[in-house]
Protein backbone atom coordinates (compact mmCIF):
# COMPACT_ATOMS: atom_id res chain seq x y z
CA UNK A 1 0.00 0.00 0.00
CA UNK A 2 1.29 3.40 -0.96
CA UNK A 3 1.36 6.05 1.79
CA UNK A 4 -0.19 8.58 -0.58
CA UNK A 5 -3.38 6.52 -0.74
CA UNK A 6 -3.87 6.16 3.01
CA UNK A 7 -5.98 9.32 3.37
CA UNK A 8 -8.17 8.43 0.40
CA UNK A 9 -8.69 4.91 1.74
CA UNK A 10 -9.79 6.30 5.12
CA UNK A 11 -12.23 8.71 3.45
CA UNK A 12 -13.75 5.93 1.36
CA UNK A 13 -13.96 3.65 4.41
CA UNK A 14 -15.83 6.31 6.39
CA UNK A 15 -18.19 6.94 3.49
CA UNK A 16 -18.88 3.21 3.14
CA UNK A 17 -19.65 3.03 6.85
CA UNK A 18 -22.24 5.81 6.44
CA UNK A 19 -23.79 4.09 3.40
CA UNK A 20 -23.96 0.76 5.24
CA UNK A 21 -25.50 2.47 8.28
CA UNK A 22 -28.24 3.89 6.07
CA UNK A 23 -29.17 0.58 4.48
CA UNK A 24 -28.75 -1.48 7.67
CA UNK A 25 -30.93 0.96 9.64
CA UNK A 26 -28.09 2.04 11.97
CA UNK A 27 -28.92 5.71 11.43
CA UNK A 28 -30.20 6.11 14.98
CA UNK A 29 -26.93 4.86 16.52
CA UNK A 30 -24.86 7.99 17.04
CA UNK A 31 -21.64 6.20 17.99
CA UNK A 32 -21.54 4.49 14.59
CA UNK A 33 -22.08 7.74 12.68
CA UNK A 34 -19.61 9.68 14.85
CA UNK A 35 -17.03 6.94 14.28
CA UNK A 36 -17.50 7.25 10.52
CA UNK A 37 -17.18 11.03 10.76
CA UNK A 38 -13.95 10.75 12.75
CA UNK A 39 -12.53 8.34 10.17
CA UNK A 40 -13.43 10.73 7.33
CA UNK A 41 -11.85 13.72 9.11
CA UNK A 42 -8.73 11.66 9.90
CA UNK A 43 -8.55 10.69 6.23
CA UNK A 44 -8.77 14.31 5.10
CA UNK A 45 -6.08 15.42 7.55
CA UNK A 46 -3.85 12.46 6.63
CA UNK A 47 -4.24 13.16 2.92
CA UNK A 48 -3.32 16.83 3.36
CA UNK A 49 -0.34 15.97 5.58
CA UNK A 50 1.06 13.29 3.25
CA UNK A 51 0.53 15.46 0.17
CA UNK A 52 2.37 18.43 1.70
CA UNK A 53 5.25 16.21 2.89
CA UNK A 54 5.94 14.81 -0.58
Amino acid sequence: MNKKNLGIILIVLGALMLIISYFADFVDYNFYNIGALIIIIAGIVTHIYVTKRS
